[in-house]
């Protein structure tokens, strides 16, 4: 049991707390980042939908490349160093959705996630993604761990 405050954050939410605290969601080929200041107990989750914002209208969490450098920004507003952020990176799955090139969504959510937090020199510890599962995912603040369970896939 988590003590302390649980938030669930839908597509396009960014939440960061501090420990005692959840952050949880759910996944289909939607990605979520996790990322944790492992000195300070500071951790914060963002959900995102599509890859990239492709510059129409208002920019957006909901895309992956708004998304992450957003979710950082708000761990060093929370007094957070980029140093000490490690990132726990789930989703992605490949729920037949595809873009126009013919490349899987989840596969460029993942991908994008993996770019960003390598641009800003932030280590991914550890990863669940892809495959054609959706995930829950609940971020513990106390200890950064992450408990996940599988969706059940619906059949067609």
């Amino acid at each position: 049991m988590i003590e302390g405050n649980s938030t669930f954050i839908h597509v396009g939410q960014i939440h960061v707390d501090v420990a005692p605290a959840a952050i949880s969601t759910v996944l289909g080929s939607c990605v979520a980042v996790c990322l944790y200041d492992k000195r300070l107990g500071i951790g914060g989750m963002n959900h995102y939908l599509l890859p990239f914002w492709n510059g129409n209208s208002l920019q957006s969490p909901k895309f992956g490349n708004i998304a992450i450098p957003k979710l950082i920004e708000s761990m060093l507003e929370h007094g957070a160093s980029i140093k000490n952020i490690e990132a726990k990176i789930f989703g992605g799955a490949s729920m037949n959705i595809t873009s126009s090139c013919n490349m899987m969504i989840g596969e460029k959510n993942i991908l994008v996630a993996r770019e960003t937090l390598k641009e800003y020199k932030i280590r991914i510890v550890a990863e669940d993604v892809g495959r054609e599962n959706g995930r829950k995912i609940q971020f513990n603040l106390q200890n950064s761990k992450v408990l996940l369970k599988y969706t059940v896939k619906a059949k067609a």
